[in-house]
């Protein structure tokens, strides 16, 4: 089966090579996954370039979440049979035709998704429902200011700070993508190239937000601090302008706010149960045709670097994904 491989870390995505590999059969609790379409997502971009938390051995291929069919299944899996529809949590992996996956690791596609759109909601949408829900407690009437709104985990929490009651900010440098935010129900959109702290306070009658959403760091950040509501949460999600901020601690002194880390997978991985319930809520909501997932743009494999750059040079409107 053919894989898109890095074999050596590189600042050059295009590193990136299109290698014939054999998989051995599935083991004991896994099974062998067909993948019909794999997304996107900035922490790729990251291992290649070997700046990423996670750190595999080489050579890996890319690519954390998938969805396909069921080829064949491992000693005692039970759960799953050759046919079924599922999505996967791979961390890596994706960029591949098949993969061997641990069936823990694997869900039924809820509802009636589309293979692409299957595999575009799982992380970007879990991010942001441990986000809103379990690290900022957003609540109904309250505001939410979602940076990099255009980006996959931006628009996922567009999407559910609207269907958890909240006035949805939305933020972005580029006004023609701020329309497709606004369509996809974003109360107010926001071009932060000038700056946006007082366009919020006089959103917001001078209070401020009382979530701060912020997948993007560096002055983004920054100037979150000064439009940030007392008591409210100010999110960190990741830091895809390239700069880690810092924050004076006099500044949630003195403001009465709270700067809070989020990494969904973790949130699971440390609390299992939690984690479950988590992914459990997610997926109801993709079953009821809550939450739908914007697919901006769709690659065959072999053009998977193609595909990254438009996240690496912000091209991209929500979720970009492979098709295989």
């Amino acid at each position: 089966m053919r894989s898109m491989r890095v074999h050596e870390l590189s600042e050059d995505i295009s590193v990136l090579r299109l290698d014939e590999v054999e998989l051995p059969p599935p083991g004991k609790g896994e099974i062998r996954l067909r993948l019909k379409a794999c997304s996107i997502n900035f922490p790729d971009i990251l291992m290649v370039q070997g700046k990423y938390q996670f750190k595999p051995e080489l050579p890996f291929a890319p690519g954390m979440e998938g969805a396909g069919l069921v080829a064949s299944v491992g000693e005692g899996v039970t759960k799953f049979k050759p046919g079924d529809r599922v999505v996967a949590g791979l961390r890596i992996g994706g960029f591949a035709e098949e993969v061997n996956i641990s069936a823990e690791a694997c869900r039924p596609i809820p509802g009636n998704m589309d293979f692409a759109k299957a595999a575009a909601y799982p992380a970007a949408y879990l991010t942001a429902y441990v986000a809103l829900v379990c690290r900022g407690h957003l609540q109904k009437g309250e505001t939410l200011l979602v940076h990099g709104s255009t980006g996959g985990v931006g628009l996922a929490a567009v999407e559910m700070g609207k269907l958890l009651g909240a006035t949805v900010i939305a933020t972005s440098a580029s006004d023609e993508k701020l329309k497709v935010v606004k369509q996809r129900g974003a109360d107010h959109v926001l071009n932060v190239t000038k700056g946006f702290r007082e366009q919020v306070k006089e959103l917001t009658g001078g209070r401020g937000a009382d979530v701060i959403y912020d997948p993007v760091g560096g002055d983004v950040f920054d100037e979150s601090t000064r439009c940030i509501a007392w008591n409210g949460r100010l999110l960190v999600i990741g830091f895809t302008s390239g700069r880690i901020p810092t924050v004076s601690v006099n500044m949630p002194l003195i403001k009465g706010f709270s700067v809070v880390g989020v990494r969904a997978g973790e949130y699971g991985r440390r609390d299992p149960e939690a984690g479950r319930a988590n992914i459990e809520a997610v997926d109801r909501l993709a079953a009821e045709g809550k939450i739908d997932p914007h697919i901006c743009a769709r690659f065959p494999l072999e053009r998977a670097v193609e595909a990254m750059r438009l996240l690496q040079n912000r091209e991209a409107v929500g979720k970009v994904v492979l098709e295989m």
